[in-house]
């Protein structure tokens, strides 16, 4: 059975007000005392619940982070930048894995509610949701913005991160462009397909064909290269831009395991995030850079900001992404 405060205290033959005050205020106590407290609780085996002690007072030292898919290596990322960030303030982050669904997302945000948590990151399946506009808890969104600014967020320029990956295979020589991602509602697919789109319209003759996926993961992408490998050398694209990192790797490995295609001799790649494992790849990968560690920080810079300061105007941060050009895309 775990002690409790009460086997301490009878332990050191004090009260239980005794032993709060030597955890709590030990300047109030005679050494003596404290320090048969002390062997009281090793001899135990005490731990004290700061969690519970927290919820009673109503000031927790945690975060809550909620992000659309854990297992994505920028995710992954994000919550580094969070938890790094946090520590530096004596806070910790709980991290909670939406998986792209709204009520899953709500769920985690009773639970960090009734958690107490100081304040929630979130990113959103869906900007449109009721659920931010009555999470009544600080938040802060991630990766993603409301277009009236209501509510503080920390994003990129998905639309600028696909016109900058499109319009870099169009500098390469590429007229047959595949865009390969989805779901269409996941709304970081869209906007950076809205960007693939805007740099074909800067060159007649180019093509966009787009190639959806149910999910943002290797094995789908695995599934759309091995498709492009079955199709007559003639009806292939002659580049592809992912949605994702992880796609760009599945494409990179069902296109080639044949040996029909050759990257980038036949098909150049990039895709999105610049996850680690993008220049480990046995083509090294072209990608768009989002800076997802300095995400994870600027957004508990954020939410501090908010709670330090509960009246003042919410604040969008929005970074730039960067192409990163590798042997994908011949470069």
């Amino acid at each position: 059975m775990t002690p409790s405060i009460k086997d301490v205290a009878a332990a050191a033959g004090v009260s239980v007000g005794t032993v709060s005050n030597v955890l709590n205020r030990p300047e109030k106590v005679s050494a003596a005392t404290v320090e048969r407290v002390h062997e009281a609780i090793d001899d135990l085996g005490f731990v004290r619940n700061d969690a519970a002690r927290q919820l009673r007072a109503g000031n927790s030292r945690s975060i809550g982070l909620i992000v659309l898919d854990s297992a994505n290596p920028f995710f992954a990322e994000v919550a580094r930048g969070a938890e790094d960030r946090a520590a530096e303030h004596g806070m910790t982050v709980l991290l909670g894995n939406g998986g792209h669904d709204g009520a899953r997302e709500s769920a985690y945000l009773d639970l960090f509610r009734e958690q107490r948590v100081r304040g929630v990151l979130l990113t959103p399946s869906d900007l449109a949701s009721p659920t931010l506009a009555a999470a009544g808890i600080p938040l802060v969104l991630v990766d993603g913005e409301l277009p009236d600014a209501r509510i503080a967020a920390v994003s990129v320029d998905d639309v600028e991160g696909g016109y900058l990956a499109v319009r870099h295979l169009l500098s390469r020589g590429r007229r047959r462009i595949a865009f390969v991602g989805g779901p269409a509602s996941v709304r970081q697919v869209a906007d950076r397909l809205a960007g693939a789109r805007r740099a074909l319209d800067e060159v007649p003759g180019a093509t966009l064909e787009v190639l959806a996926t149910p999910a943002l993961t290797v094995l789908a992408g695995r599934a759309v290269g091995e498709r492009i490998a079955a199709r007559p050398a003639e009806d292939r694209p002659d580049a592809a831009f992912c949605a994702n990192d992880l796609l760009a790797v599945g494409v990179l490995q069902g296109a080639t395991i044949l040996g029909s295609v050759r990257v980038p001799d036949d098909l150049a790649l990039i895709g999105y995030d610049d996850i680690d494992f993008a220049q480990a790849t046995v083509v090294p990968l072209s990608s768009i850079r989002q800076p997802a560690h300095a995400i994870g920080a600027t957004a508990v810079d954020l939410l501090l900001e908010s709670i330090v300061d509960p009246t003042a105007a919410p604040r969008t941060v929005r970074y730039r992404p960067e192409l990163i050009a590798r042997a994908s895309t011949g470069s």
